[in-house]
C-alpha cells in the first residue's frame, strides 16, 4: 500500500513558501530583505517592498532545494535569498538564470523534468511549467519564467503546482490537460507599473477564477498578492472575485497569511 504523505505548506511572504513533505523541505522564489527599499525591475519600471517576511532567513533551518521562478526580479529573488542560495544544495530556475547564477543550479525550459531523490524519502519529480510575465510579446523585456509541477507517489488528489509569475494564457491554462493538479500555489496580484499604463505582468483574480475552473485543484492557495507597492490586487479584491465564483471554485481557496502553515491533502 502506497504510503500518503503529509504535506506542510508555510506562506513566509510575497512569492515565497516552505513546502515540507516525506522529509523534504523545499523554498520556493526566496525574499528575505527588510521593507524599505526600492527594486528597480528594468525598462523604467521598479517597486517598494513594504513588508518584510513572517520568518527571517536565519530561522528556516535546512533546506533540500529551492524553486526559484526567476532570479532578475527582486521580489522573487532578493539580495538575502540570493544569499542563502548558497548554502542550498539544489537550486532549479530558469536556463538563463541558471547560467547568471552558476555553480551547481539547475536550468530547466518548460516542459522538462528533473527529480529529486533521497534515501528514505519519496523521489519527486519537478517538472517546469510554462510562464508569460507579461503581454504578448514582452518575453524579451519581462525575461524568462516558469513554474514547478510537483508529483511523488501516494498524491491522492494530484500534482503539487506553483505557477510561477505568469498572467494566463493558452499555454499555462493548458496545465490542467497535461498534468491532473491537486494542490496549487496561485501566484496573483494583478501587477502593474504606471510607465507601462494598464498591462499587467501577473495573474489577477478574475484570470485566477477561470483557471481553477479548468484545473479543478482540491486546494488553491493564494500567494505573490502582498508585501510589495507594484501588486495592485490585495486580498479583499481576490477574495471578492473567488466569492462570486462557482461552488467547486470557491471551496477549493485556502488562505494562508504570512506566517501560517497549513497541512493539505496532496
Amino acid at each position: 500500500m502506497t504510503t500518503v504523505e503529509p504535506l506542510r505548506i508555510t506562506h513566509i511572504g510575497g512569492p515565497t513558501t516552505l513546502i515540507e513533505v516525506g522529509g523534504w523541505r523545499l523554498l520556493t522564489d526566496p525574499t528575505f530583505d527588510a521593507p524599505g527599499r526600492r527594486y528597480a525591475f528594468g525598462w523604467g519600471t521598479s517597486s517598494r517592498k513594504v513588508t518584510g517576511p513572517a520568518i527571517p532567513a536565519a530561522d528556516l533551518g535546512p533546506i533540500d532545494a529551492v524553486l526559484l521562478s526567476h532570479d532578475h526580479h527582486g521580489d522573487n529573488l532578493d539580495d538575502t535569498g540570493r544569499a542563502l542560495l548558497t548554502g542550498v544544495d539544489t537550486v532549479l530556475t530558469t536556463v538563463s538564470g541558471a547560467r547568471r547564477l552558476g555553480g551547481d543550479t539547475h536550468g530547466l525550459r518548460a516542459g522538462q523534468s528533473t527529480r529529486l531523490a533521497g534515501s528514505g524519502r519519496p523521489t519527486i519529480e519537478v517538472t517546469a511549467t510554462p510562464c508569460r510575465h507579461g503581454p504578448p510579446l514582452s518575453g524579451p523585456i519581462v525575461g524568462d519564467v516558469i513554474g514547478f509541477a510537483l508529483r511523488w507517489s501516494g498524491q491522492h488528489h494530484g500534482a503539487l503546482w506553483i505557477t510561477g509569475d505568469t498572467v494566463l494564457t493558452r499555454r499555462v491554462r493548458d496545465v490542467a490537460t497535461r498534468i491532473p493538479i491537486g494542490t496549487v500555489l496561485l501566484h496573483l496580484g494583478g501587477v502593474r507599473f504606471p510607465i507601462t499604463g494598464p498591462l499587467r505582468y501577473s495573474m489577477t483574480a478574475r484570470r485566477a477564477v477561470q483557471l481553477c475552473a479548468a484545473l479543478r485543484p482540491h486546494t488553491a492557495i493564494p500567494v505573490h498578492y502582498e508585501g510589495w507597492q507594484h501588486f495592485q490586487e490585495p486580498r479583499e479584491v481576490i477574495e471578492r472575485a473567488f466569492t462570486a465564483a462557482p461552488p467547486s471554485v470557491r471551496d477549493s481557496i485556502r488562505w494562508l497569511s504570512p506566517g501560517e502553515t497549513a497541512t493539505v491533502t496532496a
